[in-house]
This record gives structure tokens, sequence and C-alpha cells, in this order.
């Protein structure tokens, strides 16, 4: 038996965004999900693309991956840690990329998630709420601030898999980024006394 808020499907409407989760979608396991770095999950649309020709014959409906937000647009490379967004009425800030647990195995019935998820660097991304608000399917996602250190989800994420001696110039700069939740911190911190 297992608690999992994985399974996600469309909804119509107007949705509120609180400071910690979307109205009617809580995370079941605040030990490893949710909190305020964690409150929104988003996945690119154009990610399913990639997995339908992976995982041919599987039945790929939006929400899949888990994803709060399915959004058009907002990739990892382009999208950068501490990152500011405007939806509906919502302003939202990048904080990380998703790293997977056993449950998005569970949910595509195949363990082999567990790496070839991260692998893929297909991994979408959370975001803090900073303003709460609305939101609704087809609203504009609008970057209304870019932050100045511009390390971008990708970049994590390479750096976070990276089994190489680190590029340690390139770890203080992820270290500079005020967003960067204390978890990932802590981790790049390491690596760098390592290096």
């Amino acid at each position: 038996m297992v608690t999992t808020g994985i399974f996600k499907a469309p909804v119509s409407g107007r949705v509120k965004v609180h400071k910690l989760n979307l109205e009617g979608d809580a995370q079941a396991d605040l030990s490893i999900h949710g909190g305020v770095d964690k409150a929104v999950y988003a996945y690119p649309s154009e990610h399913y693309a990639f997995w339908k020709r992976e995982l041919p014959g599987m039945e790929l409906p939006w929400g899949m991956f888990g994803e709060n937000l399915t959004l058009e647009g907002a990739l990892e490379d382009d999208a950068h840690i501490g990152d500011q967004f405007r939806i509906g009425t919502a302003i939202l800030m990048v904080t990380q990329p998703r790293t997977p647990c056993y449950k998005l195995g569970i949910k595509f019935g195949r363990q082999d998630m567990l790496t070839r998820f991260p692998a893929s660097g297909r991994t979408g991304f959370y975001f803090a709420v900073l303003q709460e608000g609305e939101l609704g399917h087809g609203d504009q996602v609008e970057l209304i601030e870019r932050d100045k250190n511009q390390i971008s989800v990708s970049t994590i994420l390479s750096l976070y898999f990276n089994r190489e001696l680190p590029d340690a110039k390139l770890v203080r700069q992820v270290l500079r980024v005020g967003a960067l939740p204390s978890g990932w911190r802590k981790h790049f911190l390491k690596m760098l006394e390592e290096a």
C-alpha cells in the first residue's frame, strides 16, 4: 500500500494557487514532497513526444509525470533557478529540478524510469509560490524576472548527476543563486569541498 499524489488528470476552470500547493492537490508524503520550494511541479509539454518514442504503446495523457502544470515553451535549458513567472494571477519562482522517487516507477509500471527520467534531462522543475492567485488552462506563462545568475535547471541537473570532478567555478556560480533550496546548496557545498 502506497500513499501518493502522483496520479493527476487535467481539470477545467480556474484553480487557486496557495503557498504550498494547488487547491485540491495536496502532496501525500511531505517528508520528500511539497513544502515552499516544491509547491508546484511543472513539466514541459514538448517532452511528451520524446517519451512517446521512448515508450511505444504506452498511454501518456497530460499529467502522466505527476505534474501540476503541463507548460508549453518553458524548457529546462531556458528556465533558470530564481526566474519568476506570472501564470494567471499567481507569481511563481523556479527553485529546482525534479529528481524522481520510486513512485514514478510505480506510476509507469517500470522501475527503469528512476534512471531513464533524470538521464533524459527532461525532468521538469518545481516552483515556489511568491504570490498566491489562480490559474487555468490556456493562461500565458509570462517571464517577469530573470535571475541575474542565469543558472538553468539543466545546469543543476548536469552538475548533480555528474560523476566526474566538478567544475569548481561553475559550482561557485550555482552557490550564488539565492533561490537555490538548502538541500541542493548543501549538496553543492560538499561537492566544492571534494573538488
